[in-house]
């Protein structure tokens, strides 16, 4: 019969269970989960550049006595010290890692000197642990080094029954040295290995100059050097990754085209084949040889005839026979192409900084090497002058006992027992109980008189060198000193020659590189047209000449830029859509003297009604910020700096509103004045320490109260002695001296710039000038006039000025600009100084 069940639901018994948020629970358990995995396992320290298992494995072979001059002993018996102390995970791991320690093809440095079958490149994995021994190589005594003088913190094993370090003194920089590699949870660190003598001479160089660059860095540690040679393909993602602790490395197999006399047909001619000694780091020599045979196979690489691996312990060498009618380069370029022959590997920087994973450039890793160095120089140096004062204190005791030695003789002879004879030495020549304890366990040989010359000399020296030590503790540039020297000795003693090579990719050599650093003069006009020269065109001529042409523009077209800047400089161009464009003075055309030029919109990515407000350099060493104002009288500053790195497309350099654009763009130091003025004639004059400074993005603050259909009309940088051109768009306008604009604070409604009326029209332009400067102004019309700034009349702030032109019609002044001097080509030898 079918048994039939309650199908109540049952009421659990709350009693027995703990609520909790799901969410809460799972997100606090993942992230402890995370940061176990990250710190003790997958991510290694920046101070030795270990992580959790290495540093195990070789603080218990030290332990287990297996320095370089010891015999081997078997790798069981290593792995188990190491799980039963101080390691509880799989026996494989530890093992894995004890066998990485000892391969020259992975470490450029190994710690362990192994004996027996440890792998291979061809991927083989080593035998079992069974059969295989190690011990400590030489060079890893130098991370072990000085490890019993209270160097570094200890903490207890997983039972705290036994004792750790938290990190291994590391008297070498490891972590770049030897490198590491890890997936962690969230996060990856992956740091190529480096070649020992480059790395420490990098660290002399922080050492001598803590202020050095990171670019000077790279003079001195160009690129990794991988145990595998090959070569390396140009450093530009190298020199990221340097800067920034991410980027990327390319790495190609050294190959040479061989070509070889053959007589098998009986011709006695030759044929040519490709030798490969040297593959990319971590490469698989039996898979890529799989992988070359399989591309020839399906036809996808011909000109192969025959593949042959001949590597023995001499060394690696895969050669590649070729056909007669085969091109080799040809052949290789597809093999590097479509194999492991040319690989790339990513760089991160990742290691733990007080015990937190963090991305560090170059110079930082350097730096906590250096910080980790320093602390254990000082904590060495406070041990050995603790336990110098120890024993001075007691060849003191002995000292003083051996010039009383009869007295002494007769209370030891006198005493009843050990104790006794203590305490009467003590009160009788006034010792401390381990002076007394020292005296008592003295042998009778220790009072010849050659013993006691001996403690007297020791008692000098002990005295000499706790005083050295003091000094060193006190000055911390000694302690730098001694860092210095040590890691030279040990650059001396274990640095090898560069194995792997730096070769230049030509796909990302930059132009820039080709063109020589000097200065050019940059022209732009009213419409657009750009182009450089070079300076050495304008050539020195007689004052009274009538100068040359710079230019030559359209007829109604005029210089309104004109600047000398060195070829590598930054051109910032500001449109009035709010964005900032960047080319290097290089990519602007260069172009004859009389040439007009190219139009911008040749070089710039511009939108369908952008153009170009404002042009400023920017050289490597540029410091200061960029004043933007806008039609709706808003005013932003914001920092050069943000404007490094600008896309060929261009990047915002201030939100607008509907409705507005960039009027004007100005380049100030930091402690400038700012003239603005409105269309109505209204301007205000304040310091740029009115307007803090903000991000690109940012809108900017109030420049000016602007009132009914009022906008801005125009900005500028007041400098001393100057002139103020005020222009009307029915073609009224005056000078006058910048004193009558008086300072304000910003956000005002201003003072008048004139009087503006119906006959005058509203204010199109304000301009500083020089007497001797060029004013352009431009019709809607059409019409343009030119006239010198020293003959326009120089009235008074608060007057309507004079008729500048002579309008025709309905139309109206549309821009003025300050352009630069214009004669026509007559070189004139004029009069002679």
């Amino acid at each position: 019969m079918a048994k039939y069940h309650d199908t109540k639901p049952r009421v659990p018994d709350k009693t027995k269970y703990l609520e909790v948020e799901i969410n809460s629970e799972m997100k606090t358990s993942f992230i402890a989960y995370a940061m176990a995995v990250n710190v003790s396992r997958a991510i290694p320290d920046v101070r030795d550049g270990l992580k959790p298992v290495h540093r195990r494995i070789l603080y218990s072979m030290n332990e287990l006595g297996l320095t370089s001059d010891k015999p081997t002993r078997k790798c069981a018996r290593i792995v188990g010290d190491v799980l039963g102390k101080y390691h509880p995970h799989g026996d494989s791991s530890v093992y894995e890692a004890l066998a990485r320690l000892a391969q020259d093809f992975s470490t450029n440095e190994p710690f362990v000197d192994g004996q027996g079958n440890f792998g291979s490149v061809d991927g083989d994995k080593p035998a079992a642990m069974r059969y295989t021994e190690a011990r400590l190589s030489k060079i890893a005594s130098e991370m072990l080094r000085d490890i019993d003088k209270d160097t570094v913190d200890w903490r207890g094993n997983f039972d705290e029954t036994l004792q750790e370090p938290v990190v291994l003194p590391s008297r070498i920089p490891n972590l770049l040295v030897n490198g590491s590699d890890g997936i962690a949870v969230g996060m990856a660190t992956s740091i190529p290995p480096h070649n020992l003598g480059e790395v420490i001479d990098g660290a002399v160089a922080l050492i001598d100059d803590p202020e050095i660059s990171i670019d000077d860095l790279m003079k001195i540690v160009p690129a990794p050097d991988f145990p595998t040679g090959a070569l390396i393909m140009g450093r530009q993602n190298i020199r990221c990754a340097y800067r920034t602790g991410r980027g990327a490395v390319l790495m190609r197999a050294r190959a040479d085209i061989q070509e070889y006399a053959t007589k098998d047909d009986g011709s006695g001619g030759t044929r040519q084949r490709i030798v490969i000694t040297e593959i990319p780091y971590q490469v698989n020599k039996s898979q890529l040889i799989k992988s070359i045979s399989e591309l020839y196979k399906d036809k996808k690489v011909e000109g192969i005839a025959d593949l042959r691996d001949e590597s023995d312990r001499s060394g690696m060498r895969i050669v590649i026979e070729l056909k007669r009618d085969a091109q080799p380069q040809v052949v290789l370029n597809l093999l590097y192409k479509h194999t492991a022959l040319q690989t790339s590997m990513g760089i991160i920087f990742l290691a733990l900084v007080n015990g937190e994973p963090k991305v560090l450039n170059l110079k930082e890793m350097l730096y906590y090497y250096l910080e980790h160095q320093k602390d254990v120089i000082v904590r060495r140096t406070k041990y050995d002058l603790e336990k110098a004062k120890e024993r001075e204190h007691i060849v003191e005791g002995l000292v003083k006992a051996l010039a009383n030695i009869d007295d002494v003789v007769q209370i030891i002879r006198s005493s009843k027992d050990r104790y006794e004879a203590s305490e009467r030495l003590t009160e009788a020549l006034y010792l401390t109980d381990k002076q007394a304890s020292a005296i008592l366990d003295m042998r009778l040989a220790r009072l010849t008189s050659l013993e006691v010359q001996q403690l007297e000399n020791e008692l000098v020296e002990l005295k000499n060198k706790i005083e050295e030590l003091s000094s060193i503790l006190e000055n911390p540039e000694k302690v730098l000193a001694i860092i210095k020297q040590e890691i030279l000795e040990i650059k001396e003693k274990y640095a090898t020659p560069r194995k792997t090579e730096l070769c230049i990719d030509y796909d990302e050599i930059d132009i820039g590189d080709l063109i020589e650093k000097e200065d050019v003069v940059v022209s732009m006009t009213h419409f657009g047209y750009i182009k450089r020269l070079p300076q050495t065109e304008y050539r020195t001529q007689h004052r009274g000449g009538k100068g040359i042409t710079a230019h030559k523009p359209k007829e109604e077209d005029f210089v309104e830029n004109l600047f000398i800047a060195n070829t590598h400089d930054d051109l910032m161009f500001f449109t009035n859509f709010g964005k900032v464009y960047c080319i290097k003075t290089y990519e602007i055309p260069e172009a004859e003297r009389t040439a007009r030029g190219r139009n911008i919109v040749n070089l710039l990515q511009l939108s369908e009604g952008e153009k170009v407000t404002a042009i400023i350099p920017k050289k490597e060493d540029s410091r200061g910020s960029i004043v933007m104002a806008t039609k709706n009288a808003l005013i932003k500053k914001t920092a050069l700096s943000e404007f490094d790195s600008i896309r060929r497309g261009g990047k915002i350099a201030i939100s607008l509103n509907e409705g507005d654009e960039l009027i004007n763009v100005a380049f100030t130091g930091g402690r400038d004045e700012i003239l603005i003025a409105s269309s109505s004639g209204k301007c205000i004059r304040f310091s740029e320490e009115d307007v803090r400074q903000m991000g690109r993005n940012a809108m900017g603050v109030r420049a000016m109260r602007l009132s009914g259909d009022e906008r801005l009309v125009d900005m500028t940088v007041v400098t001393s002695n100057c002139q103020v051109v005020t222009v009307s768009s029915l073609g009224y306008g005056k000078r006058s001296d910048i004193d009558e604009y008086r300072l304000q604070s910003r956000g005002g409604k201003g003072i008048k710039a004139g009087v503006f009326n119906e006959k005058t029209g509203s204010l199109v332009n304000l301009k500083l000038v020089d007497p001797g400067d060029d004013i352009m102004i431009i019709a809607d019309n059409g019409t343009i006039i030119r006239m010198k700034a020293s003959e326009i009349s120089k009235i008074s702030r608060d007057t309507r000025g004079v008729r500048m032109m002579r309008m025709k019609g309905q139309g109206e002044v549309v821009c003025v600009c300050k352009a630069q001097p214009y004669e026509e080509e007559e070189d004139g030898e004029g009069e002679s100084e």
